[in-house]
């Protein structure tokens, strides 16, 4: 049974000089019920003592704590861990799942001058999101129901759970009625019941009205990054542990790198020229019999895995394909403010050939989530998803339900598009692949939570069995894989198989092909379409398209990019190494900007990359790795494949809240 390594006091003594050495705000630790420390640890009330008077002069209110057995042995003991490399800090978080931090982390794969500390798991979660915290959840609730203990961690990079998490939403309860029934009976972010769908097919000028094919009754229109906050406290009270503001930057293989073995956290304490700070300290190793990675789209070390065990090439899959979704919340007129009302559109502003499309949102509080999606194939190198984003909301029929409000927050995320025929073997040696990480998101429905959950439920029956049996050999997640091809998930994607890959013919033929599979056929051809090339190829040189203008932001509904990377509460630690890294120094200037025109300041959605003069009047890119929303596209879309994207220190990245 795994349990934390030596969970020592004095280690958190270590850390706290550590705190203060890096940072000048007062720091805080999570706060535990007295109810709790009463009922289920009497040893920790004495390092309660000893800690509150110790850290005393750092402004704490009350102690620090996470869960630990070594103590007293109950699945609601806390005291303080292992601290070499988990540490305090001021975020302040809605539930307690141990320290949530601003000191960040950064792992450099050269530095073996000292070895890390480890702390072992059952299974170890990589991702907070709604495919890792359902597979936690339900991990847990079949130790209860089976009377068997197995100890799941889950890591997460944003600075809270949530910090990073961004979607529509139009929320489908299917998996969420299978994981927590009594639902409806908790106080849940899911409050806003879908009341009107509108489809509408937009020219430049005018809407016109379409049949909407989505079918929303029954589903909600929420804020995903608040329903994990949701699913992250469910998880705690049963016993999971949650880390956020650590990144998992590397996977632990066995010795003869057969089977992964766990992950392994950022250093920190790196500068930007690569040395070590006075604060530096090496990550730390959560070593799982399992580890299932639910990182989301694009995640980097699932990446690694599916390239290692050739997880596509066993599946028979194809490449993934993607989109970009940008995003706003806005506060509008409570006059203007429709609750349940949900409209999307195709067509304008985006050409015949670009897949793409808005969505609409009323939510609660006068609130309204809107974005637009555009799919990473584009061809013209001059087309900018952000400034797409920003004519759209000038539209006649857009603009009314916006003007005079306030933009809340800004956010954008990368999102599958593959559906069937791009997932990977989900199963690996050593642990699974679940939620977006895979791809699971039914794009003509768009919406991917509820399948992303069920996967995740799907992994942990699969793992739960696996650790439970008696046996001499290594648990195996094959099962996983077995049980995904019989569900509904499968069942769901495959019956919507055709439809993506038909827009690859353009609007008109993809409507037509949508129409037929939705309306008659019901995904029932014998045949099932391809995708076309990966997107980063799909890109086309500039001289062969006429660059495009785009009108300039009037600051009432359409803005700059700074302006609204701003709202997105975006913050790395200047002194890190950059975390955007080329594998090839030269190719941006005598490729990209060459051939392309420099399409990285213009699908980046974040002013990460702009091409300055140098002091010869030469353009060169610069990388500005500090404004990062996290969302993936430079990885996907850049035309040679030469930007790296690899996690940064732990809590960096922007800060979501109603996502």
């Amino acid at each position: 049974m795994a349990s934390f390594n030596n969970a020592r006091p004095k280690n958190l003594q270590k850390l706290l000089q550590l705190s203060n050495h890096y940072r000048q705000p007062a720091l805080r630790l999570q706060q535990t019920s007295a109810k709790t420390l009463s009922s289920c640890c009497k040893q920790f009330n004495s390092y309660d003592s000893n800690l509150t008077q110790s850290a005393a002069d750092a402004d704490f209110s009350s102690c620090g704590y996470t869960r630990c057995r070594k103590l007293c042995g109950c699945s609601r003991c806390v005291s303080p861990i292992e601290t070499s490399a988990f540490h305090v800090g001021p975020y302040s978080s809605p539930f307690p799942v141990g320290f949530t931090s601003s000191i960040r982390s950064f792992s450099s794969s050269g530095s073996r001058e000292e070895p890390r500390e480890s702390m072992e798991y059952d299974v170890v979660i990589v991702g907070a999101g709604p495919a890792g915290l359902a597979a936690a959840i339900r991990l847990r609730q079949l130790c209860e129901e089976k009377n068997v203990d197995l100890s799941v961690c889950v890591v997460e990079k944003g600075a809270e759970v949530g910090a990073h998490i961004l979607s529509g939403n139009v929320f489908e309860t299917r998996a969420l009625d299978e994981l927590i029934p009594n639902w409806k009976e908790q106080s849940t972010p899911i409050t806003v019941p879908v009341t009107e769908d509108k489809f509408w097919f937009l020219t430049e000028k005018r809407a016109l009205p379409l049949p909407s094919p989505f079918k929303n009754h029954g589903n909600y229109i929420i804020s995903l990054s608040q329903l994990v906050r949701w699913l992250g406290s469910k998880a705690e009270e049963l016993g999971v542990e949650i880390y956020p503001g650590f990144s998992a930057s590397e996977l632990l293989y066995e010795a003869d790198e057969s089977r992964v073995s766990g992950i392994a956290t950022n250093d920190m304490g790196i500068g930007k020229d690569g040395s070590k700070k006075e604060i530096f300290q090496r990550g730390m190793e959560l070593k799982g019999r399992l580890t299932l990675l639910g990182e989301g789209c694009r995640g980097s070390l699932s990446e690694k895995v599916i390239k290692k065990f050739q997880l596509r090439e066993q599946s028979g899959s194809q490449h993934q394909t993607y989109a970009l979704g940008i995003k706003e919340v806005w506060d509008v007129d409570p006059s203007k403010h429709r609750p349940g009302l949900t409209v999307h559109t195709v067509g304008w502003p985006l050409d015949t050939r670009t897949y793409g499309g808005s969505f609409l949102y009323h939510m609660d509080n006068h609130q309204v989530a809107m974005g637009l999606v555009v799919a990473l194939d584009y061809k013209n190198p001059y087309l900018s998803p952000y400034e797409e984003y920003q004519r759209f909301k000038q539209h006649p029929s857009i603009r009314p339900f916006i003007e005079g409000g306030n933009v809340i927050q800004y956010g954008a995320r990368t999102l599958n598009e593959g559906g069937i025929q791009s997932i990977p073997k989900t199963a690996f040696p050593g642990g699974a692949l679940i939620g977006c990480t895979a791809g699971f998101i039914n794009v003509p429905k768009i919406k991917g939570s509820h399948t992303a959950m069920k996967s995740g439920m799907l992994a942990a029956e699969a793992a739960f069995d696996a650790l439970s049996k008696e046996t001499s050999q290594q648990p195996s997640m094959e099962q996983y894989w077995s049980s995904l091809k019989t569900s509904w998930v499968w069942k769901e994607l495959h019956q919507v198989r055709n439809i993506r890959p038909g827009f690859d013919h353009g609007l008109l033929a993809g409507m037509a092909i949508a129409g037929l599979e939705h309306y008659i056929t019901r995904g029932r051809l014998p045949w099932t379409l391809k995708h076309g090339k990966p997107d980063h190829e799909c890109t086309e040189p500039a001289d062969v398209h006429k660059p495009i203008s785009y009108p300039k932001p009037d600051g009432i509904v359409s803005f700059d990019v700074l302006t609204s990377l701003y709202r997105s509460n975006t913050n790395h630690n200047h002194d890190q190494p950059a975390h955007l890294r080329l594998r090839d120094v030269n190719v941006p200037e005598n490729v990209n900007l060459a051939k392309f025109a420099g399409p990285e300041g213009r699908y980046c959605p974040a002013r990460v990359y702009e091409y300055l003069p140098d002091k010869n009047d030469r353009l060169e890119l610069h990388i500005n790795a500090q404004n990062c929303l996290h969302c993936k596209a430079c990885d996907i879309k850049d035309p040679l494949q030469n930007i790296q994207w690899t996690v940064p220190e732990g809590g960096g990245g922007p800060g979501y809240s109603v996502m």
